[in-house]
């Protein structure tokens, strides 16, 4: 019989790490090895007890979030397979996410053998996405005059959150004259005439995470 698949749990919430970790404890060929509420905490365990694969929520509170641990696991020698399972479905989570190093990307509505599934196929090797996200990013494709560019889609997140274009420019270490292009170019894809209205459109879309 071969070893079971080790897993690290990560959310900072007990009662959902108590219903992960009796879904998980039906299947006779996957293990929890520890549990993580924190950041921290997820590297923390992760270099202790070396898993396969780290089950990944994206909100931690406040502080780093679950694409700042996918990122730091990614930079490790033996890096774990990073399965985001998490209540967020915009396409800033989902790129953020897939773009730091995820090998899938599920929601917390997931039926129990889909996810078990997923963990299975994330160890092999493969990319797996739940419906909801797999159809958010076959839109992209589909329709791609439709849809933000991942840095259309920063440089918004970062409005939203009261950012000015100069700071804006700071944090993604292009110019000011950049961010209001981009922003030019946001406005007119979402049919809209400055960044509140901006925002909201793209909160209603689904392109970025609402407040």
């Amino acid at each position: 019989m071969s070893e079971p698949i080790r897993v690290v749990m990560a959310d900072d919430h007990p009662i959902v790490r108590a219903g992960l970790a009796a879904v998980l404890g039906t299947a006779a060929d996957i293990e929890v090895v520890a549990e993580a509420a924190s950041v921290a905490e997820v590297l923390a365990v992760v270099n202790r007890f070396a898993p396969d694969l780290v089950l990944l929520d994206l909100n931690f509170g406040s502080g780093l979030t679950g694409i700042d641990a996918t990122r730091e696991l990614a930079k490790q020698e033996k890096p774990p397979r990073v399965l985001i399972l998490t209540n967020y479905d915009s396409d800033a989570d989902i790129l953020g996410a897939i773009e730091a190093g995820a090998a899938g990307y599920l929601l917390k509505d997931a039926p129990p053998e889909d996810l078990l599934s997923a963990i299975r196929q994330a160890v092999r090797g493969h990319t797996v996405l739940g419906p909801a996200v797999a159809g958010r990013l076959v839109a992209r494709v589909n329709e791609p005059q439709q849809s933000l560019s991942a840095r259309e889609i920063e440089v918004l997140t970062l409005a939203s959150e009261g950012q000015g274009n100069r700071d804006i420019g700071r944090v993604l270490h292009i110019s000011e004259t950049t961010v209001k292009s981009h922003l030019a170019h946001i406005f007119s894809k979402l049919g809209v005439n400055n960044r509140q209205q901006a925002v909201l459109a793209a909160q209603r879309g689904g392109f970025i995470r609402r407040m």
